[in-house]
């Protein structure tokens, strides 16, 4: 009886009847799970189906380990409109769109100033490591944290965060507001990684030793094909009519002397557009992990790094060029470079990846409509004209438009008013108007984005992608595969598949093997990592942690 009493006093109190045998927990976010670095990766302009359709082709310790020893989230998507570089890499490591992060596009009409501003444009800060102004950058237009900001509060600042790009958005939005520091890469006749005065007053002595290193110069060299041209089958033929070249090199066929072309290419910035930029990314993140001392202890690091020089190809070749082809084979053999390196250094049971991608592409507009698949591009020049028209006979004067950018209508809303217009009014008869124009899709109101709650479809992402205060008036939206766009290579920025489908690999401690094709979304990657490190969610995020993935 004395027995039973005391065990029910001990269920009562919340005690244990034994300490040394009660369990420890060691689950996601406790101490014991805590990885020692986060390493996040982001693939510009990756489409998902570049994990299939080179998938022979990959050797086992880059993409396949990561499939295999990893999760794969095959039907991951972006879930705002536009899909472009500055908002896929804040909504990645915010968990959240640009509706409420702000960042609307790489740069905007800035409704306050009245002129165009970059995303990470800052001139309250100075350039370190370098007398251009490339470095005058930070997160300032950034409205929310980021998962990396929030370890860093979590650990009271223990935790060190480092961002590391060639493009200056690519290291800056994913690292915070709290980063240690960011880094990105300044061409022409410098070829070094530069920072700003948000994070420092001088560079490192490790950033230092590797600027003055010449792993940046030994990459000046031919690219040619990693394996036989010829069997490159999975891409279209390497000399066609859909890709743009390097200036002085007539056509876009391998190889590229990268030494020789460089004078006309803006020196040592063409590295930019070949794999070896993704090269030196990896290099320096290497040098960033062994400078910082990254993932040393057991208080949780975050690396941010963003391979761009994929989205570079892309622009300039094609999603269906041998050039992509190239870059994706060698970005595979970087990818088990940096895996080796990282359980070597880290230890292999003691870092956690993810890889995804700010935005996808559309295979060039011209290519698909030489196989009778509708696409094109738009006569900007002649909408323009249409428009301004339209303006004049409606209202008696042209004065009520502002600016025209990223498919966005700005009025001056000062002179609707002085007019005596209705605003919704105005808006609507635009919408009606811009409708009667060839590709253009969809048009809607800032009144309805700010109104109407949609829940599915273009609309949605749209919504989702609208600021209050950031947004234009009207919003655009045009016909599937038609881009405002050379003749040449590919881009994006739109809500269709080709441009929101993207990978999402998990990879590492805390995560088990496997896969689905349940449709997950990009932010749902920052809760993830968050509920990983049992921090704080990112203080704007809308995304759910996706707990399939966790051993």
């Amino acid at each position: 009886m004395k027995n039973i009493l005391f065990a029910t006093l001990l269920l009562i109190t919340g005690f244990p009847t034994n300490s040394q045998n009660a369990p420890t927990s060691n689950k996601i976010g406790s101490d014991l799970s805590r990885p020692k670095l986060v390493v996040g990766i982001v693939v510009d302009q990756m489409r998902y189906d570049y994990l299939t359709r080179f998938y022979h082709r990959y050797g086992e310790g880059g993409f396949k380990r990561m499939m295999a020893e990893g999760f794969n989230c095959k039907n991951n998507h972006f879930n705002y409109i536009p899909t472009k570089t500055g908002p896929g890499h804040a909504s990645v490591y915010s968990g959240t769109t640009p509706k409420y992060h702000g960042i609307i596009a790489n740069d905007w009409y800035d409704k306050e100033t009245k002129s165009m501003v970059y995303c990470a444009g800052d001139n309250s800060v100075n350039s370190v490591g370098t007398t251009n102004s490339d470095g005058k950058m930070s997160p300032h237009r950034m409205q929310t944290t980021t998962f990396a900001d929030e370890n860093r509060l979590f650990t009271q600042m223990r935790g060190k965060t480092i961002g590391i790009s060639i493009k200056d958005r690519g290291s800056i939005l994913p690292a915070g507001h709290t980063a240690n520091a960011a880094y990105w890469f300044t061409g022409r006749n410098e070829g070094h990684f530069i920072s700003s005065t948000f994070y420092m007053d001088a560079l490192p002595k490790w950033v230092e030793k590797f600027n003055k290193s010449k792993t940046v110069e030994s990459y000046m060299k031919p690219w040619t094909t990693l394996y036989d041209t010829d069997t490159y089958v999975e891409s279209g033929s390497d000399k066609n009519d859909f890709e743009g070249s390097f200036r002085g090199k007539e056509t876009a066929t391998f190889p590229y002397d990268l030494k020789e072309l460089s004078a006309q290419n803006s020196g040592f910035d063409i590295l930019k557009t070949t794999p070896y930029g993704n090269s030196i990314v990896t290099d320096f993140a290497i040098a960033a992990i062994k400078g910082e001392q990254l993932g040393q202890d057991n208080i949780t690091d975050v690396l941010a790094v963003s391979y761009s020089s994929t989205d570079y190809i892309g622009h300039k070749f094609g999603v269906n060029s041998k050039e992509i082809q190239d870059t994706y084979l060698r970005l595979d053999l970087e990818l088990e470079r940096f895996f080796k390196f990282l359980d070597k250094e880290v230890g292999k049971d003691e870092y956690t990846v993810f890889l995804t991608a700010d935005h996808a592409a559309v295979e060039v507009p011209a290519y698909l409509n030489s196989v009778k698949i509708p696409a094109g591009y738009l006569n900007n020049n002649q909408r323009k004209q249409d428009f301004n028209d339209f303006l004049i006979e409606t209202y008696g004067t042209s004065d009520i438009l502002e600016n025209v950018s990223n498919d966005q209508i700005f009025l001056n809303r000062e002179k609707v008013k002085e007019l005596g217009l209705n605003l919704r009014e105005v808006q609507e008869a635009i919408v009606y108007e811009q409708l009667s124009y060839p590709n253009v899709y969809k048009a809607y109101t800032a009144t309805a984005m700010s109104s109407v709650n949609f829940v599915d479809g273009i609309e949605a992402l749209l919504q989702k992608g609208f600021n209050q205060k950031r947004s234009g008036d009207v919003l655009l939206v045009n016909d599937p595969a038609f881009a405002s766009y050379g003749h040449t290579g590919s881009t994006h920025g739109t809500g269709m598949n080709y441009d929101t489908h993207v990978p999402l690999l998990f990879f590492g401690k805390g995560i088990k093997s496997g896969q689905t094709f349940q449709k997950t979304e990009i932010t749902d990657i920052a809760p993830t990592m968050s509920a990983l490190l049992g921090t704080s969610f990112p203080n704007g995020a809308v995304g759910q942690p996706l707990e399939f993935v966790f051993e």
